[in-house]
């Protein structure tokens, strides 16, 4: 009998799950290790070689690790469940004129839940991976808060989970930088996991080229939307573009055309296939409008509140206020905040704590004279 019981790891084959995974064994666990397939990227029509988390070679990475440590290993293929919910969601965000976030969808809606019903079938009382996060309780409620390595720290792709699964998950990375995480492998004789690269791209686009991919998932879809035009703030015709879906919020390189001054974009609007152009000001947003909400640390927020606002992976947040109204989270930034996209993950910090989070409608810009709100998008 284990010291701390039975523990279902999701092992990706790369260093931070493997570490959690040789953690957790060391610290007493049961550990059942279980990697899953979400992709192949031959069936989405590339011509890059198969890399990363869901390529033989991790696969098989992540059970020598198992075997090496003398606990069994799984392969749990969700290729039709990860494209009904991950695939099908991110087509669908840039033809609504949106820009997707898959990662937090993928945890959200297939990694735990995936990995919790095969835990019950296992005997298995608890799930980890190898996020760099914590969660803990407080209040009667499972909180997610910011992992210590700030450049490394995943919180914003976790608000999504729900509280029962958070009950029955283990983040044993939290506490650890990644030098840290690189040193405890090589102490251990993982050097093939010390110099393992590691892939920052969308999993089933590892080439980097969303655009392409759109295209060889929607039949047709360039006939459907070319012709469109970019657009200026005012409505002035500048030009013609490649279609409405093939551009993002904020976008300044690849326009295919040049305006004679640095251009980005600014809006995207479905309806009319236009896209708007303007200047890096004209991105400023003074709020925005969340919906979809998952609360963590509260199961409600009475009274507007004040907090660390991120609008995407990598920003650092910026002071807002928030507020719940029918639903839906009403933010309204102390300063402005440029190129929020519709489509992405907003995520409320109270210090390192994860408040909650959502998917992002519209954001909006308030006129100095008036204060009256101009959403940029319907």
């Amino acid at each position: 009998m284990s010291k701390h019981g039975r523990i279902l790891v999701a092992m990706s084959g790369g260093i931070d799950s493997s570490v959690a995974a040789v953690m957790l064994h060391e610290e007493g666990y049961e550990v059942v290790g279980m990697t899953m397939k979400t992709w192949d990227y031959a069936s989405s029509g590339g011509n890059k070689k198969e890399t990363g988390c869901c390529s033989l070679d991790s696969i098989n990475d992540a059970r020598n690790i198992a075997v090496e440590l003398g606990f069994p290993h799984y392969i749990l293929d969700i290729r039709e469940e990860f494209g009904d919910a991950v695939i099908d969601h991110f087509t669908g965000e840039y033809l609504e004129g949106r820009t997707p976030n898959p990662c937090v969808m993928c945890n959200t809606h297939i990694k735990w839940d995936a990995l919790l019903r095969r835990a019950d079938k296992l005997d298995c009382e608890f799930i980890a991976t190898g996020h760099y996060a914590h969660v803990r309780e407080e209040n009667n409620r499972h909180v997610i808060s910011k992992g210590v390595d700030v450049l490394k720290d995943q919180s914003y792709v976790l608000w999504g989970i729900s509280q029962e699964s958070l009950a029955r998950t283990k983040l044993p990375l939290g506490h650890l930088t990644k030098a840290t995480i690189r040193e405890m492998a090589a102490e251990r004789g993982f050097m093939d996991l010390v110099t393992k690269s590691e892939s920052y791209e969308i999993c089933f686009v590892p080439d980097n080229d969303y655009r392409g991919f759109l295209k060889r998932r929607v039949d047709g879809l360039e006939e459907q939307v070319k012709g469109g035009n970019f657009v200026s703030p005012e409505g002035k015709i500048l030009g013609k573009h490649e279609g409405y879906p093939f551009y993002t919020i904020g976008q300044r390189k690849g326009l295919g055309m040049a305006f004679g001054y640095p251009a980005y974009v600014t809006e995207i609007r479905k309806e009319t296939n236009e896209v708007v152009i303007g200047v890096e000001k004209d991105l400023d947003r003074d709020g925005m409008v969340v919906s979809k909400l998952n609360l963590s640390k509260y199961a409600s927020i009475e009274q507007p509140m004040e907090t660390i606002t991120k609008v995407r992976y990598k920003d650092k947040g910026t002071a807002a206020t928030i507020a719940q109204d029918n639903g839906k989270i009403i933010v309204n930034f102390h300063d402005q905040v440029s190129g929020i996209a519709p489509g992405q993950a907003a995520v409320f910090y109270e210090g390192d704590d994860v408040i909650g989070g959502g998917w992002i409608m519209k954001s909006f810009k308030q006129d100095a004279t008036t204060g009256i709100h101009l959403p940029n998008v319907n």
